[in-house]
């Protein structure tokens, strides 16, 4: 497969900064500075070889720690780390970036302030991958969801990695990389799903968890495309809507209500193995429920209850020999009061709790992957749906460290 390039265009001014202050890459004139170079500086992260692609081959370095004119201290004040030179200048410039962990209003907006990977060729080196899919293209009623990967990024610098309830911490058990986002044209939705497919299958191919973040849920097909294509076999899916988004995509519907029709059609999915919850309200007459699928409604949930629905929900998903089971959550499927930031509120949906409830049981389970979508902050109250997001993430990563599925 050939080399993937970063995804997250906004990230980037702010990492060649960090780079090149925290490598001690102010060069004098000198001896010439070649990829592989290692210089004798001391503290965490040293020795270190020259990057191949910052300097360039050619450009004159230090030989020694003693001519390194930027000795820069990457550790936080009163801790072990590379002393800085007497030079006011680069103490003053060194002043402007912070050392450490940053405070939740500051710093790159990365998924639980996670590493942000640049190289992602190096995604298999890790448990868990974030991506995001600013794509709202295909919404059927209003946009909003590309903010989505955004306002869950932001809102989840405010989570602590310490989940007090399951005795885990997920950046102690789990080591979480941020990916940025896949780089999309809005206007070609075939193209921009055939990117989603390669992103994501590329990730499952180097045995890694994928965490999507939508998005509208036209993302939930190719991204479930790229999972079975990565594993090369059949899987099943659970999928939380409000909605049966199932409609004819040669119908001429908004393409976020084909994503379970679309992948019958063109994968071979298995109908059987797909599991949708939390459907109720008033549907499309001529969307028909698919034969074969299970579809879970709220009064269903409501009559029989959630163990037992979760009970089926697994059978089902799990079912025919299905090599693993990814979660697609729809936002929409929590009740408006408590997610209003969505494309298409529904009355009448599930409590938070019954829906982290659920996840937990299917992530307990073990999966293949996940993707929230629907998230829509320009809707949204105090960012409360960015949160809530955010948290059913949170409760499938702590649920599969717990059951020994990551970690």
């Amino acid at each position: 497969m050939p080399p993937l390039t970063g995804g997250a265009s906004s990230m980037g001014f702010s990492y060649a900064i960090r780079s090149s202050l925290r490598s001690n890459h102010i060069f004098p004139t000198g001896t010439v500075c070649n990829p592989g170079t290692r210089h004798a500086v001391s503290g965490r992260g040293f020795p270190h070889p020259c990057p191949s692609s910052y300097p360039p081959p050619g450009s004159p370095c230090p030989p020694t720690a003693q001519e390194c004119p930027m000795r820069m201290r990457s550790d936080p004040p009163g801790e072990p780390g590379v002393e800085l030179t007497d030079s006011d200048e680069l103490r003053e410039l060194a002043a402007l970036f912070q050392r450490g962990e940053n405070p939740p209003f500051s710093g790159l907006n990365t998924f639980l302030k996670a590493p942000h990977l640049q190289d992602l060729n190096l995604v298999g080196e890790h448990q868990v991958a974030v991506v995001g899919v600013p794509l709202d293209a295909a919404a059927a009623h209003r946009p909003g969801p590309r903010f989505g990967p955004q306002g869950m990024r932001r809102i989840s610098t405010l989570h602590a990695s310490h989940y007090c309830e399951r005795g885990a911490d997920l950046l102690d058990g789990l080591d979480i990389v941020d990916l940025g986002d896949v780089f999309l044209a809005p206007a070609d939705l075939d193209a921009a799903f055939a990117r989603i497919t390669k992103a994501v299958a590329h990730i499952v191919a180097h045995g890694t968890f994928p965490v999507v973040l939508g998005g509208d849920h036209s993302v939930g097909y190719p991204a479930a495309r790229g999972v079975m294509e990565a594993h090369g076999g059949k899987i099943g899916v659970i999928h939380f809507d409000r909605h049966l988004e199932n409609r004819n995509p040669d119908g001429g519907g908004p393409a976020s209500l084909v994503p379970g029709r679309r992948a019958v059609h063109e994968t071979h999915f298995d109908l059987g193995n797909l599991v949708q919850i939390g459907v109720s309200g008033w549907q499309a007459a001529r969307a028909p429920i698919l034969d074969g699928s299970v579809v879970i409604t709220m009064e269903d949930l409501e009559e029989r209850g959630l163990d037992t629905v979760a009970d089926l929900a697994l059978e089902a998903a799990w079912g025919g020999g299905a090599r693993g089971v990814y979660l697609s959550f729809d936002i929409d499927a929590v009740d408006p009061g408590f997610a209003p930031g969505t494309g298409w509120p529904e009355p009448g949906g599930l409590y938070p709790r019954e829906a982290l409830r659920l996840v937990r049981r299917f992530a307990k389970e073990g999966l293949l992957g996940m993707e929230v979508v629907e998230v829509a902050p320009p809707y949204d109250s105090s960012d409360v749906t960015s949160l809530l997001g955010v948290r059913l993430i949170c409760e499938v990563l702590a649920a599969s460290v717990a059951s020994g599925h990551l970690g």
